[in-house]
């Protein structure tokens, strides 16, 4: 599943569009009825976390940019960007048992409203949760990178195609997508990608008896993380996953959220300067100091398991008090 960077960018790809009217559709939904979309307008779009909103109106009226504001050295970068397209590299950790892109615990619980067509009222909100392999591409379709199973070369099918006025059109691959009941309301303080994100209440929730790799992902205070910030975060503050945060000082947790922060901001940045984002622990048979890599799937008992990568000399386990749930890959 994309994280909060990889998101961030498919806003900014989204948001020339705002102002156009829905000309043409087309897509493979089945849930969500591509022709519902004729002659809608596009009049917003907003991000939170992993989430990506567009506001849709049947007439043309003053269009208002709701995005989440991007700090000055992103706006930088983003004037750098030439891509007309992107696509997340997918993280295999994110998969559940049954194919299907999982959602960790602590999800927002935004609600939502199923079916084919807009929701009634003046504001139709359509929901966008991204899953494996999620992407969009702006003004070209996404090709096949290599055979499949079968030793096919077949071209991945878009979900959604929306073709507008001003003779662009945006293509969705391998997302959810939802009407709302209402418009998106959420508070910037648990995106993580956010100037007003909120280190205290961060560090408060970091601070529980339960191990720091399950908070890191409970969407509430992390809005935005995912498995790969997950690992970099612990590798780069040098705590191992399964650390409870009770028995690590204010310091040490302190030093975790400075290391979230920073490679979500370097994360995102690099995607509006082209570059790739340069990993030390995650996928990684061993870790820049040459020292063995061990890779296990951890999670709360009952709750989602994740792949985890860490290095146990350059994480040590604390002395005591350490709970026990993995589960070797």
């Amino acid at each position: 599943m994309p994280e909060g960077p990889s998101v961030r960018k498919f806003h900014h790809l989204v948001s020339p569009f705002v102002g156009q009217q829905v000309v043409k559709t087309g897509g493979s939904s089945k849930k969500l009825n591509p022709t519902s979309f004729q002659s809608l307008w596009l009049q917003d779009t907003q991000v939170h976390g992993k989430k990506l909103f567009l506001r849709f109106d049947p007439d043309e009226e003053t269009v208002s940019l709701g995005s989440s504001p991007l700090s000055e050295p992103l706006r930088k970068g983003e004037q750098k960007d030439k891509a007309r397209h992107h696509q997340e590299a997918p993280d295999q950790s994110s998969r559940s048992p049954g194919g299907d892109s999982a959602v960790p615990s602590g999800d927002d619980g935004l609600q939502c409203l199923g079916g084919d067509s807009p929701a009634g009222g003046a504001e139709r909100w359509l929901q966008v949760r991204f899953g494996l392999f999620g992407s969009i591409w702006v003004n070209e379709f996404s090709r096949a990178k290599k055979a499949n199973k079968r030793g096919d070369w077949r071209d991945p099918i878009p979900r959604l195609v929306l073709h507008f006025s001003g003779s662009g059109f945006l293509a969705f691959y391998n997302c959810q997508m939802t009407w709302r009941v209402s418009s998106p309301v959420f508070s910037p303080a648990s995106d993580i990608l956010s100037e007003e994100f909120h280190r205290g209440q961060a560090l408060e929730a970091l601070g529980r008896e339960q191990p720091v790799c399950y908070t890191l992902l409970d969407q509430r205070y992390f809005s935005g993380l995912g498995n790969i910030i997950k690992n970099e975060a612990l590798f780069r503050a040098g705590i191992h996953p399964l650390s409870p945060g009770s028995l690590l000082g204010l310091p040490r947790l302190e030093a975790l959220v400075d290391h979230v922060a920073a490679f979500s901001a370097d994360w995102l940045l690099g995607k509006f300067q082209g570059t790739r984002q340069h990993t030390q622990i995650y996928q990684k048979e061993q870790c820049p100091s040459g020292h063995p890599v061990v890779r296990e799937t951890l999670g709360p008992p009952g709750g989602l398991q994740r792949l985890t990568w860490w290095c146990p000399q350059c994480q040590p386990r604390l002395p005591a008090g350490e709970p026990r749930h993995a589960q070797p890959s």
